[in-house]
């Protein structure tokens, strides 16, 4: 029996190639977005779980208090001080790693490089399981200047695995020095926060351990291990009153010498948390921090695909049935039970589930690459070999094959056998259920579109807005410890090239800092250090007021400029001659000697923050701003890399273009306009299918209603209206469930951006007429087939 019913499985298969190839196909593309999604979210979900000490690791964060009780935010990076002090007083911590994120040039030979480096405690190694090929992981890194590089690394240096006992030459400050080789590492695992080619051993000889005010030194991760009965709760309860008895000077000396009203909370982190935290987000020297949102988004999409894929093989099985109505007739003619013809069906299901099954696994293997690029993954297909997947593919399967087998297999079976064998079927007259599979796919498909149109709007308007400077044809060059002298000698040599037009200094990366105005208001602000030639080489404008300038020496003492918004902040009305007293510089005093317009300093995802500029000769510069001649790069930049050799042969040289770095802030969006057009692609492509095989039914089921229709006059066009009006009113439903859905949505995303676009009507109407384009295409060549059948061939059973 079993051996008869594969035999006429795979005899149906073959001799409808057509309707097995779009189902098969389907439903293949279904079940590999389905199988992608499940190794990305697996991947997203084992960051830092492989570490021998992992259920016990923690990472101590802290949170800002405000005088009311909220929370004014959360941070993940602390000071030197939590790790010791709260081990030494807490018996369930068992040990602690401090961990920073650094950069240093390295010199091999001639070549010098900058490369990121991270700097920890000795116990780094032997704390986490990160296993060296050569070397002790507990005496590694005991030795101020030793270092453990990566197999990566040694091999691009040295050309060999095999370089203990070598020397590296580092600059940890101004001069180069030797660093000993003592570990060498494997590879970081693609499903960890740490990816270090470098780690040397963090410098605590100068810490103050007395000067309490060191609690407020924020520069580095903390981890602990905890006893393995420890109740966090509890721990957390006791880090509160090491801290608040170990802080208690500096706490008042907080308030009242700086007027810090908020307070500090130390809590616990499970390490496994972190990668996906929003709320303490790992940085300084942890990599590949991410989003939940993003897991929730792709299993939106795939959910969305699978579903459709199922309704198409949901629909083109019925749309098929009247082909095999004799047979099932037959079937039951001849004593075939209800059970064994559902058997049947089902095995069909499975069968075909399980062809789609292997062919999505190629599929898969495929379009990994390209998924691995939008994602920023390097997932295998080598990953599917895992005992949790295999189980979730195995249920997986099931479900689909009993989804797409179970309704259409009661169908068939309840065909009246002589109504079958006699060609009298009428499949359900109205077809509710078909019809509302074929609604909910192109409420999917038009949800997805509008959201993809959404994301392509939004992105367009993100790399497209004016930020308020000129970004176009200006490099940057980073050369830290730069004083008024070396700047002035640096911008003489450049400009001494006819391709380059301007040169301006400022500080590398941003400082967030606080001062007070209008006698005893706090503000926070951006500082920025500037000399006189950063505004005009950016082309900001002043609104009111005056630039630096040489020509006042008090500029570089006691002048600030400051921003739109700070002026708004300030609620001044004339800002000019404003008084800001910095609290961190001994209550020093500067006056204000112009207003720079808003622009956007930072991304589009962030609001514009108050921001103020000073001319600070002791602060120094780190960045070298130079505006070039348009199509000049070649010339220009082989003229400033060997200025900067010449003028600085013991540093490593790096530019980028201003307008790349703007860009490269929404690579996240670029890669999700990609990942979403990429799923509406699919998703309308397979509710095509889907009306495809409504359209096959609806015909099928009206042969000899056409042929009369044309025996008495009827048209071509005529019949093609006739079979494609309903579907029409199909597609017009999900428009009126997509669209309110799609607006909620995507408003609510778009509220994640400052500055965004409007959902204006353009996106449905172009969402309303690329699905009616696509469904009468779809629907149009079914019925131009059948409105050309000759009538003859459709009424000689009559």
């Amino acid at each position: 029996m079993l051996k008869n019913h594969i035999t006429l499985i795979f005899r149906n298969l073959v001799r409808n190639k057509v309707y097995s190839f779009v189902n098969i196909s389907g439903l293949a593309v279904g079940l590999a977005a389905a199988m992608l999604i499940i190794l990305y979210i697996k991947d997203e979900k084992s960051y830092d779980r492989f570490h021998a000490n992992n259920p016990n690791i923690y990472r101590i964060v802290n949170q800002w208090i405000n005088p009311d009780g909220s929370v004014k935010q959360g941070d993940g990076v602390t000071g030197s001080f939590p790790g010791p002090k709260f081990k030494a007083a807490i018996p369930e911590i068992q040990s602690y790693v401090r961990v920073m994120g650094d950069f240093m040039d390295i010199r091999t030979g001639r070549d010098i490089k900058g490369h990121e480096v991270l700097r920890v405690d000795s116990g780094f190694l032997s704390f986490f399981s990160f296993p060296l090929i050569h070397g002790n992981a507990r005496e590694s890194l005991k030795r101020p200047n030793s270092v453990v590089i990566s197999e990566d690394m040694a091999e691009q240096i040295f050309g060999t695995r095999d370089v203990l006992g070598r020397t590296l030459e580092m600059k940890r400050t101004k001069d180069f020095e030797p660093f000993v080789i003592s570990g060498i590492s494997r590879r970081c695992p693609q499903n960890s926060s740490f990816k270090f080619d470098f780690l040397i051993r963090l410098n605590t000889d100068n810490i103050d351990y007395q000067n309490s005010e060191n609690w407020f030194n924020f520069n580095l991760n903390t981890f602990v291990i905890l006893s393995p009965k420890a109740q966090v709760p509890a721990v957390e309860a006791k880090m509160k009153r090491v801290y608040e008895s170990d802080a208690r000077e500096a706490i008042v000396a907080m308030s009242t010498k700086y007027d810090v009203k908020e307070s500090a909370r130390y809590l616990l982190q499970p390490l496994a948390d972190m990668h996906l935290s929003t709320e303490f987000v790992a940085m300084n020297g942890l990599k590949d921090a991410s989003n939940p949102m993003y897991s929730y988004i792709l299993t939106g999409i795939a959910l969305f695909i699978l579903l459709i894929a199922c309704i198409n093989f949901i629909n083109m099985s019925i749309a098929h049935s009247l082909k095999r109505a004799r047979e099932i007739g037959v079937r039951k003619a001849v004593g075939g039970g209800k059970g064994q013809l559902v058997t049947q069906f089902l095995g069909e299901s499975f069968l075909l589930t399980s062809i789609s099954f292997g062919l999505a696994l190629l599929l898969l293997e495929l379009v990994l690459p390209t998924f691995n690029a939008l994602s920023n993954k390097v997932l295998a297909i080598s990953y599917l070999f895992d005992s949790a997947l295999i189980l979730s593919y195995l249920v997986l399967l099931i479900v689909t094959g009993l989804l797409t087998g179970i309704y259409p297999a009661f169908i068939l079976t309840n065909y009246n056998p002589v109504e079958a064998l006699y060609s009298r079927l009428n499949l359900a007259g109205k077809n509710y259920v078909q019809k509302g599979l074929v609604v909910l796919q192109f409420t999917f498909a038009s949800f997805l579109i509008i959201a993809t149109v959404t994301v392509f709007y939004q992105f367009d308007y993100l790399v497209s807005k004016d930020l308020g400077y000129d970004d176009k044809n200006v490099v940057l060059v980073n050369k830290n410890g730069l004083d008024q002298n070396k700047v002035s000698l640096f911008k003489q040599e450049l400009l001494k090239s006819n391709d380059i037009l301007v040169v301006a200094a400022k500080n590398a990366g941003g400082w967030g800092s606080v001062a007070k105005i209008n006698g005893d208001t706090q503000i926070d602000f951006e500082q920025e250090t500037i000399d006189e030639s950063f505004l005009p080489l950016f082309k900001i404008p002043l609104v009111k007021g005056r630039n630096f300038s040489k020509d006042f020496p008090s500029d570089s003492i006691s002048s600030v400029l400051v921003n739109e918004s700070f002026v708004k902040k300030a609620a001044w009305k004339d800002p000019i001659g404003q008084e800001v007293k910095f609290m961190l510089s001994n209550n020093k005093i500067y006056r204000v000697v112009g207003v720079v317009r808003d622009y956007h300093f930072a991304a589009l995802n962030q609001q514009i923050r108050p921001q103020l500029f000073v001319m600070k000769s002791q602060n120094g510069y780190g960045l070298m701003n130079i505006r070039i001649k348009p199509n000049s790069e070649t010339a220009a930049l082989k003229y400033i890399g060997n200025t900067f050799h010449r003028l600085f042969p013991v540093d490593a040289y790096a530019y980028r273009f201003r307008d790349q770095v703007n860009a490269g802030n929404y690579e996240s969006e670029l890669k999700w306009k990609q990942i979403m057009l990429f799923g509406a692609v699919l998703t309308i492509l397979i509710s095509c299918f889907g009306l495809f095989g409504l359209a096959t039914l609806s015909a099928e089921r009206r042969t000899k209603e056409i042929g009369i229709r044309k025996v008495l006059g009827a048209s071509v066009a005529g019949i093609m209206m006739l079979l494609s009006k309903d579907f029409i009113k199909l597609v017009a439903i999900s428009f009126i469930i997509a669209f309110p859905a799609a607006w909620f949505a995507m408003q609510k995303w778009l509220e994640n951006y400052p500055y965004r676009t409007d959902l204006n009507p353009g996106i449905f109407t172009f969402t309303m007429l690329a699905v009616i384009i696509i469904a009468l295409l779809t629907v149009g060549y079914q019925a131009g087939n059948a409105a050309l059948t000759n009538p003859v061939k459709s009424l000689r059973s009559e």
